[in-house]
């Protein structure tokens, strides 16, 4: 019930940001985790520890009644993808045992769409559904592996699955945000292969995580998502949004896919420290049909998706009212 404690990581993140503020206007008191001393993040409490020494992390828990767990890393650079193991996988294990040995009482991890995997032939992907561990995604992989080690916490956890979320405060800006930024400073002339995607407005999915700590089943999964739309669909109405031309031709998948190898190699062996400019994580999911179907949801939880062009459009905005566009 509201008044209620709750221990939140990833409160300075995109979503996690737009959960505390969720969690605070239900009424919820929030003890946010950060890594450093002296960081403040308004309107909630903060304890300092690191998901990477998760048994340190039993006093900060202590006197919170719940959990959200929204921390993670996300990167395609090769340099970090041990790490994302570390933080993704083995960090939601040892925080979720940590929280039980505190006295936490049920919690709620942020996963990903991309562990139920693509849309199968003319049915869209559903919470029974897992993608296939083909090694793809460092990142969705870590994902994969961070539900199974949730599920088999001796704590009760609900898990929520968003899609691509989309909206205001994306600093840092996630890949979507990255795509969004990219296309507001008009630098997406040409289209990737025209794959799929589910895109939800970040602040339903705050909601979402609200409703699925107060009315969710544990050990229970559920997308977050928003509309289906193609990447085509993507591109023209970012054109509307922003008053900038659609890309006007596609590259050939080979050509990204091969560009993607080059930079592979540039980022493990040249330049270890860069980020890819051409992500093959990014190329080889460009052709994929990530629908999925988020009747679950609204059933349990009583969720109800907002119009996605309405977010985009508060996204192009808070780029460039907080100067992104210059």
């Amino acid at each position: 019930m509201p008044t209620e404690r709750v221990f939140l990581t990833g409160a300075s993140g995109f979503v996690g940001g737009h959960v505390l503020r969720e969690l605070l206007a239900a009424g919820y008191r929030v003890r946010a985790l950060a890594r450093e001393s002296g960081r403040e993040i308004a309107g909630c409490e903060m304890a300092i520890g690191d998901l990477r020494n998760s048994g340190d992390l039993v006093r900060a828990l202590q006197g919170c009644r719940y959990l959200v767990h929204c921390a993670a890393l996300y990167s395609f650079a090769p340099r970090d993808r041990q790490m994302m193991h570390r933080v993704n996988v083995e960090g939601t294990a040892g925080l979720l045992e940590a929280a039980r040995i505190a006295g936490v009482e049920r919690a709620v991890v942020t996963s990903s769409s991309a562990t139920v995997g693509e849309a199968r032939a003319e049915r869209l992907a559903t919470e029974e559904d897992w993608a296939a561990t083909s090694g793809h995604s460092a990142y969705h992989q870590s994902k994969v592996d961070a539900e199974r080690a949730a599920l088999a916490a001796q704590l009760p956890v609900v898990l929520v699955l968003p899609t691509t979320p989309v909206g205001p405060g994306d600093r840092r800006p996630t890949p979507t945000g990255r795509l969004v930024l990219d296309f507001a400073r008009g630098r997406i002339p040409a289209a990737p292969p025209p794959g799929g995607l589910n895109l939800v407005a970040v602040e339903d999915v705050a909601r979402a995580h609200v409703a699925a700590l107060e009315r969710g089943r544990p050990r229970e999964r559920y997308l977050i998502g928003g509309t289906n739309l193609g990447l085509d669909d993507l591109w023209r109405m970012l054109a509307e949004v922003t008053g900038l031309p659609a890309p006007r031709w596609r590259i050939p998948y080979a050509l990204a896919w091969a560009a993607g190898w080059l930079d592979e190699l540039r980022c493990r062996y040249l330049q270890r420290e860069a980020e890819p400019f051409v992500p093959l994580e990014g190329v080889r999911m460009s052709r994929c049909r990530m629908h999925v179907d988020c009747g679950k949801a609204a059933v349990e939880l009583g969720y109800d998706a907002t119009p996605v062009r309405g977010a985009l459009e508060r996204a192009v905005t808070w780029y460039r009212t907080h100067g992104y566009t210059n």
